[in-house]
């Protein structure tokens, strides 16, 4: 989670926001999750298109 937060210039606690939303794609591994580099991709081309 810390490196998508890196990516997405975020804190950890809104990256475990996003996907526990159901936001931010996520696949989990036992107790942790994965967060796949192009769902970080396509989720911040969204934002940016709706916040443009």
């Amino acid at each position: 989670m810390a490196e998508v937060a890196a990516v997405m210039r975020v804190s950890k606690m809104t990256v475990y926001r996003l996907v526990h939303s159901g936001e931010l794609p996520a696949i989990r591994v036992g107790r942790s999750f994965r967060v796949p580099e192009q769902a970080v991709h396509d989720y911040l081309r969204d934002a940016f298109i709706e916040a443009g």
